[in-house]
């Protein structure tokens, strides 16, 4: 008879799974392999996926992961089964925050259709006014961010209440801003390892390796994703869905542009001002898109020459004086 469980954590060639209700010995967690006609069939395993286990051997605490449920969405990276929620991370310092990092990790997490929360680590020891500064710069963006630090404890309690909602919240972001140091002051004994930051490139070392589920304590059904830190995020695959993902570009879509097909980088007709915050940003999401999309299509193009022409489209708009990119001085 199969049991029931979610998938926690995968290992190698292993899956590790909690069952919905406890076996003999009150064992709860497997260690799990996979039937080789889930492979055969197309049915990949991801962290958060729904499974049957057959052939448990108690004692050993063992399994064999038989079929997998069905699935409401998948992050693509790192790969995290029926997410509820994302919570993007990045820090206040080491590693300093970067605009156009920081606007990459939200596109993706949006790009989910999911609500997407934001966290500024690291706020211990920083002038309140800059951390402030920052606050109300990401508030024109679409989002309500959460400065914290583990060793004051700041943002905390608020950081909790917003992760108790039963389901799967994703922490994600740069290596180095303090995911697993969150989740470490979050859940007592988890001692998650952590690392400080490169000394030499001031960057975050890789110290989580695999995407885990961790519930938190007091909050039945509240499971949180640890995942590895990566710097660059992929973008959408077209214009349209890039400018889906930003929450103060929509704002401005309600009413529609002259042309369906706009790609509000100063075209005829477009209702997005050329005094939008964030438009040099997305201009560089955009021609990133854009140049990928020509290579696809074998326009011969390369790449290069394409995020060329859109950089010196910026400084040509830059001398006319038709926009100014944002700026927020430490």
């Amino acid at each position: 008879m199969a049991e029931a469980g979610r998938v926690v954590a995968l290992e190698a060639n292993y899956c590790r799974v909690d069952l919905d209700h406890p076996g003999p010995g009150g064992h709860q967690r497997l260690l799990c392999t996979r039937r080789t006609r889930l492979a055969k069939g197309g049915s990949s395993i991801a962290v958060g996926d729904q499974v049957d286990v057959e052939d448990i051997d108690w004692v050993e605490r063992r399994g064999v992961i038989a079929s997998r449920g069905p699935r409401r969405n998948l992050l693509p990276r790192p790969p995290v089964a029926n997410v509820s929620r994302v919570v993007v991370v990045v820090s206040l310092k080491e590693p300093q925050p970067d605009p156009l990092q920081i606007t990459r990790f939200l596109v993706n997490a949006e790009h989910l259709d999911l609500p997407v929360e934001l966290v500024l680590s690291k706020a211990e020891g920083l002038p309140e006014a800059w951390v402030q500064a920052w606050c109300e710069r990401l508030e024109t963006w679409g989002y309500h961010p959460l400065p914290m630090s583990t060793r004051d404890g700041r943002g905390l309690p608020s950081l909790a209440r917003r992760l108790s909602e039963p389901g799967i919240t994703v922490l994600c972001g740069p290596s180095g801003v303090g995911k697993s140091s969150l989740l470490n002051a979050l859940v007592p004994g988890l001692a998650l390892r952590v690392a400080p930051v490169s000394g030499r490139l001031r960057r975050g070392r890789h110290t989580t390796r695999h995407v885990g589920l961790v519930a938190l304590p007091g909050a039945p059904g509240a499971l949180v994703a640890d995942t590895p830190g990566f710097n660059r995020p992929a973008l959408p695959k077209t214009p349209a869905e890039l400018a889906r993902c930003f929450p103060d570009l929509r704002q401005f879509t309600r009413e529609p542009c002259r042309f369906p097909d706009c790609r509000h980088d100063g075209d005829v007709g477009c209702v997005v001002p050329a005094s939008w915050p964030r438009l040099e940003l997305y201009q560089q999401c955009l021609g990133e898109v854009e140049a990928r999309l020509a290579e696809e299509r074998g326009m011969g193009r390369p790449r290069e020459t394409v995020l060329r022409e859109a950089s010196r489209r910026r400084r040509q708009r830059h001398r006319q004086g038709e926009f100014s990119p944002p700026d927020l001085e430490d």
